[in-house]
């Protein structure tokens, strides 16, 4: 399928809109469209646009929270905790970065946690807020919920992915790492049940625990193999813990409470290298590592060794040069919204 291109400006301009007349506020329509969009600048598409429609939804069923703010938990300085209030999640995680990286500022390091957000998108679109100003973050999220992932050894789906996402400031650009707990996504795994496809390899297990490709099995009692897969499954397994652990247990709201609709529990931290070694001293390390990865001789059928989020920034690159290439289905979905909202498509360059 070929991918049209649109102006990004164009995209942010559209999303803008849809959020606008679907009734949230300025600050929230803004946030959602700018780290949809984001996603989709990194190539991320599953993760972008393809979600407008799903969240729009959202918002008519009152599943998202339109207007007003989080409830401070606690705030210790450099401890701080959120309720959510099923709000949007890509304005709460955008705000709980640059809060964490004030505090950093301040404090060295700071976390801030949310409880019963809505979801957030992709994670990585969240972390050069952080790094753009020198600091180290990292963000990790969970759906309390839902239950995709079994755990290591179990049949039935449990956990969800449960990604974590790093920013790594280096002398010559951020490493930016997003990864999860499981081999695959939910978000991915519908886009290819809705278009016939199967996976190349086994990625998920069906309900009597044999190993699969076919990503129907979702419907049928399956789920998502833990990152690792049957062989080293335990790694997903524990990274998934994890990541439970910091959001929903330090958010003290998540699966204990059997928590209805979309939501989500986030973690932000921050770090100021200058309140540790130094950030002279740790940009001379992350630029030593960044240099030896790039150096190490590539394996048959690589060009080049490259870091975590290199592609992603490259595409951003060629994305506002050139414009965004949108997946060929999410213009479609998202179409019967605008038409609904009165809002203008955008056109193709």
């Amino acid at each position: 399928m070929t991918e049209p291109r649109y102006a990004a400006g164009d995209l942010l301009a559209l999303a803008r809109a849809l959020f606008s007349k679907a009734g949230l506020e300025a600050d929230k329509a803004e946030a959602v469209a700018t780290y949809l969009v984001e996603a989709d600048l990194m190539g991320h598409s599953t993760h972008g646009l393809a979600l407008a429609g799903w969240y729009l939804q959202g918002i008519a069923d009152g599943v998202v929270t339109k207007t007003g703010t989080y409830d401070v938990v606690s705030d210790k300085g450099p401890a701080v905790c959120w309720q959510g209030n099923r709000l949007p999640g890509a304005w709460l995680t955008s705000e709980a970065v640059k809060l964490a990286t004030e505090r950093a500022t301040k404090f060295g390091t700071a976390t801030v946690v949310i409880a019963n957000s809505h979801h957030i998108g992709a994670l990585a679109a969240y972390l050069e807020l952080a790094t753009s100003k020198g600091m180290m973050v990292s963000v990790a999220s969970s759906s309390p919920s839902g239950g995709q992932v079994a755990p290591f050894g179990g049949l039935k789906g449990l956990y969800t992915p449960n990604p974590v996402a790093y920013g790594i400031p280096t002398p010559e650009g951020p490493m930016l790492i997003d990864i999860s707990a499981s081999i695959t996504t939910v978000n991915m795994a519908q886009r290819m049940i809705r278009e016939g496809r199967q996976y190349e390899h086994d990625w998920l297990m069906d309900a009597e625990g044999n190993p699969s490709r076919d990503p129907k099995v979702l419907d049928a009692g399956g789920s998502l193999l833990p990152t690792g897969g049957l062989d080293h499954g335990q790694k997903g397994y524990g990274m998934a813990l994890q990541v439970e652990a910091i959001t929903q247990g330090l958010a003290g709201y998540g699966r204990a409470d059997a928590p209805k609709g979309t939501n989500a529990a986030v973690t932000v931290q921050v770090w100021d290298p200058e309140a540790f070694g130094g950030r002279d001293a740790f940009l001379r390390q992350t630029g030593w590592l960044a240099d030896a990865c790039h150096a190490n001789p590539p394996r048959p059928g690589i060009n080049r060794v490259r870091l975590p989020g290199e592609a992603a920034l490259g595409r951003k690159r060629t994305a506002l040069a050139d414009g965004v290439a949108l997946y060929p289905t999410i213009i479609a979905s998202i179409e019967p919204h605008a038409e609904r909202l009165g809002v203008a498509m955008p056109k193709a360059i």
